[in-house]
């Protein structure tokens, strides 16, 4: 199994689409290799209104612009299992709250973290004591947390 994680780039808009474009290229080449790929991190999109505290605040910022949720729904279409929203359609879950106003205790957040699986994955039960944290504000979140059970694959490694 291949893990990458995707730190994307914030504050430089220009370049985010560029790098999405990078992204979908390589990710592309990972899907043919036909092995179990998850893309996991920091993807710097909210790629819908659900996914995101008070959508109007965040019309104009580069992690809700159309352009860049569009290029995440593209790399989604290559075949890629957004594994949050695959589980949770219809649940506000959020994977970053900020430090102040109390975000955390009003579930003020968004989901701009993201597991991608390749096709190969199929969601089964929790494998006991398995875990994956990723940081949020004030408290860490887990993959139970979020409802994301451990995956098996139906590829032997």
């Amino acid at each position: 199994m291949a893990v990458f994680t995707c730190p994307v780039p914030g504050p430089k808009f220009d370049y985010k689409p560029q790098w999405f474009e990078r992204l979908t290229a390589h990710a592309a080449s990972l899907l043919k290799l036909n092995i179990p790929v998850i893309l996991t991190g920091d993807f710097n999109v909210i790629p819908t209104e659900l996914n995101v505290y008070r959508p109007e605040r965040w019309l104009h910022d580069a992690l809700f612009r159309p352009e860049v949720r569009t290029a995440f729904q593209n790399l989604i279409e290559q075949g890629w299992t957004d594994a949050i929203q695959n589980l949770h359609p219809e649940e506000k879950i959020y994977t970053f709250r900020d430090y102040f106003r109390n975000a955390y205790g009003r579930n003020a957040g968004l989901r701009i973290d993201h597991f991608l699986l390749s096709p190969i994955f199929k969601v089964a039960s929790w494998r006991q004591g398995s875990t994956i944290m990723f940081a949020d504000g004030e408290k860490p979140v887990t993959m139970r947390q979020c409802g994301l059970r451990w995956l098996k694959s139906n590829y032997v490694l």
